[in-house]
């Protein structure tokens, strides 16, 4: 079956096309650990200088950066989460999270983040009207977008 011209209309495709470009959470991890100057992020990431410049221009301007400086002379920038960028560190923590379980052991975790309460952090994804731990089982997609149902479009592409 050929591509469809008009894929499901999705949030996660959308926040991919934002944030899921090669290196942009990257950047975003380092930007969320205080590493938002452009040399940090060279040295932090290892992505090419002309790539990373990308990143960072489409991250500002998607309202996930904002791009302060901090030198007039010559005149250079450091980047820092905004609102919406802090809103993703809980995506890139559960990320952490399954490749520390499903790519590493125990002894050989790169990082470990501590909660305030001085513990490791383990994500959770949770349910905020009912707070019980969320589970493929207990999930029901309904679809919003008319035309559409969980198995795909509902009338046929022209």
């Amino acid at each position: 079956m050929p591509a469809s011209r008009d894929p499901r209309p999705c949030s996660i495709a959308d926040t991919l096309a934002i944030v899921g470009e090669k290196y942009s959470l990257l950047v975003l991890r380092e930007v969320c650990l205080g590493n938002g100057r452009f040399d940090q992020l060279v040295r932090n990431i290892g992505a090419p200088r002309d790539v990373l410049a990308t990143r960072l221009r489409r991250l500002v301007d998607a309202g996930v950066l904002d791009k302060h400086a901090y030198s007039e002379r010559p005149r250079r920038f450091e980047y820092r989460p905004t609102r919406a960028g802090l809103e993703l560190e809980p995506v890139l923590m559960t990320l952490m999270a399954w490749g520390d379980r499903h790519l590493r052991t125990d002894d050989d975790r790169p990082m470990v983040v501590e909660h305030a309460c001085g513990e490791a952090l383990v994500p959770t994804v949770t349910c905020a009207a009912c707070g019980t731990e969320i589970h493929h089982e207990d999930l029901k997609a309904r679809p919003q977008t008319p035309g559409w149902s969980v198995k795909g479009p509902t009338t046929p592409a022209p």
